[in-house]
């Protein structure tokens, strides 16, 4: 059995911080490669504490959390994004990615959110109006309306 500290939640096993026993094949093919693990060690038990607080200013506390996070977002309407896009056209240089709509929420004066619990329907890669889902909690689903313009 491998003893090691969780980095992120892993179903079934538990939370960020968390240090748990599993078996040595399951810690080193899958969890220690994906970075969803590290070994446990005096070193490593110390910044566990680091690793839950930097986790708890993102993650969604419980329904209740969830529900007023839904209604903010509901509150600011579209968020606007700007990304390059060609001269004339409406099609944009890349995509847009979760991380860059956590960024527009955030700056339009939304709460900080996780990129993982950001959902694109389709990959965004045009100028114009577009939606995407934000899975707040197990019961908990909003859609944001963002309006992607040209830079």
């Amino acid at each position: 059995m491998a003893k090691i500290i969780l980095t992120t939640d892993v179903a079934n096993l538990g939370g960020p911080g968390d240090i748990v026993e599993v078996k040595d094949g399951y810690a080193r093919n899958y969890l220690l490669p994906r970075g969803y693990a590290m070994q446990a060690s005096k070193g490593a038990e110390k910044n566990v504490q680091t690793i839950r607080r930097a986790q708890e200013g993102r993650r969604v506390r419980d329904l209740d959390h969830a529900k007023e996070i839904k209604a903010t977002l509901e509150g600011l309407g579209a968020i606007e994004l700007s990304a390059k896009a060609g001269d004339g056209s409406k099609k944009l240089f890349g995509s847009i990615t979760t991380n860059d709509v956590v960024a527009a929420i955030k700056a339009a004066g939304g709460p900080l959110l996780d990129k993982r619990v950001i959902e694109l329907r389709e990959h965004i890669k045009t100028v114009g109006k577009h939606s995407v889902s934000a899975r707040l909690h197990p019961d908990v689903r909003v859609d944001v309306r963002l309006e992607v313009k040209a830079k």
